[in-house]
């Protein structure tokens, strides 16, 4: 091209090459927040969760000065199901000029049949023998297991505990645990870390010990898989006039005769979608616990009704477990692990320290045009019906 009568920049951003399929299915968390306060006590930093679906809350607006002051406003809102993890383990790091290195890693003497599987490519043929040796360490006083882990506390500047989900408690047709490391932040020293870790083993840890309602956080996932896509749904490309010949959804120059190559910076056909993400600073509005049949009820609505809407979240059902409301959209489709985590960045806005005041969560069926929030009220309204008379 010899020049350019108007401003012309470039389609698609560069940062997100290659765009390939991810090799990290259930969310991958590269780094974790920085442990700068010794003074607070030893928490988790993250916790895994499953994509139910989307609905719509109405809340009131508490910023002072702003046009939206004290009026009400409808916002779309993601709900994930948060089933208790287990912890069965912890690991420390060393850190190293190249980066950090594992130490060491202690495992719990008991481990559930859901961790055992994801150790296996076909449990059914297997010997189901994994980690029955390790076991056999706590069998006298458990000397080797407390070795390794002041071990930990001696040398180990970053300590983390390995839990895994519980699928079991879901309906998604999987038997396999998702496994992950969290890291342990807060606590003076690595002794401290140790301790907290070693108090969790075998024991179940909740949404709401991690995070807290109007928290905001940070989801990491895998996005909806398109596959094989073009040059224009891909990059965003301009459409060539209509009269082109063979096809307009096309990139018209890929580049000079010389070099007599097409630059890696050029748009092309390809992979589009099922790339690992991470989503930064996304609000929590509300977090429900497992059996609270009125955990939607609000000041203003005191209907008592559950998170589950008429007929349930499509592709993915009823919600039986702790579940936790997010504002906006998730990244992926219904039913995939995704990975919540604490903040890196914390945000000062006022817009992100704003107090959530819900005054009403929509339960209407997500099949159609929903017309009713409970299934008495959808009675009280037909009356009694034809279908139901025998």
């Amino acid at each position: 091209m010899s020049h350019r009568k108007f401003e012309a920049p470039r389609h698609g951003s560069l940062g997100f090459l290659p765009k390939k399929r991810t090799k990290k299915h259930a969310g991958h968390i590269r780094s974790f927040p920085k442990d700068s306060d010794a003074s607070a006590a030893p928490h988790l930093t993250a916790f895994r969760a499953y994509k139910a679906g989307m609905t719509h809350v109405v809340r009131g607006v508490d910023r002072p000065g702003a046009l939206m002051h004290k009026r009400e406003v409808v916002d779309a809102v993601t709900v994930l199901e948060t089933p208790p993890m287990v912890v069965v383990g912890v690991v420390g790091y060393v850190e190293t000029p190249r980066g950090l290195r594992t130490l060491t890693s202690v495992f719990a003497e008991h481990l559930s049949e859901e961790f055992k599987r994801r150790c296996y490519k076909n449990w059914f043929k297997s010997k189901k023998k994994a980690y029955t040796k390790y076991a056999q360490k706590y069998a006298n006083g458990a000397k080797d297991v407390e070795h390794e882990l002041n071990r930990i506390a001696k040398f180990c500047t970053v300590v983390r505990v390995i839990s895994h989900s519980q699928p079991k408690k879901l309906n998604l047709r999987l038997k396999k645990a998702h496994i992950m490391e969290i890291q342990v932040n807060g606590g003076a020293d690595a002794k401290a870390k140790v301790d907290f870790a070693k108090s969790l083993f075998e024991k179940e840890i909740t949404i709401d010990s991690v995070f807290a309602k109007d928290e905001n956080l940070d989801v990491l996932g895998v996005t909806k898989g398109h596959g094989y896509e073009g040059v224009t749904t891909r990059w965003g490309v301009t459409r060539l006039p209509r009269k082109t010949h063979r096809g307009l959804r096309k990139v018209a120059c890929i580049g000079s005769w010389h070099p007599a190559r097409v630059s890696s910076t050029v748009p092309r056909a390809g992979q589009n979608g099922y790339f690992h993400r991470t989503e930064m600073n996304k609000k929590v509005y509300r977090i429900g616990k497992a059996g609270d049949k009125a955990s939607c009820q609000t000041e203003a609505d005191l209907t008592e009704k559950g998170i589950t809407p008429m007929g349930g979240f499509v592709r993915y059902g009823e919600i039986n477990e702790d579940w936790v409301m997010l504002k906006g959209c998730c990244i992926g489709v219904k039913k995939r692990p995704l990975i919540l985590r604490k903040s890196l960045h914390v945000p000062s806005s006022r817009k992100a320290m704003e107090t959530i005041d819900l005054k009403f969560i929509d339960t209407s069926s997500k099949l159609g045009h929903g017309r009713f929030q409970t299934a008495e009220e959808k009675a009280k309204f037909l009356g009694p019906l034809a279908s139901k008379a025998n």
